[in-house]
């Protein structure tokens, strides 16, 4: 399973880092690697959890 993640440099230097198939999945890092690797294991969460429930990954 892939999933995109989009990245964007916010205006204060900060990086957000989003998956747009999973709402609410987003994190913000130092680096432009830090921020998707904190919204990797956010996704990975999340599609743990409605796997868990018997959702739809």
């Amino acid at each position: 399973m892939k999933f995109l993640v989009e990245i964007e440099k916010e205006e204060d230097g900060r990086w957000l880092a989003e998956v747009p198939e999973l709402p609410g999945v987003m994190a913000y890092g130092k680096t432009s690697a830090a921020a998707v690797g904190k919204a990797q294991l956010l996704a990975l969460r999340v599609i743990a959890e409605r796997i868990e429930h018997g959702e739809e990954a």
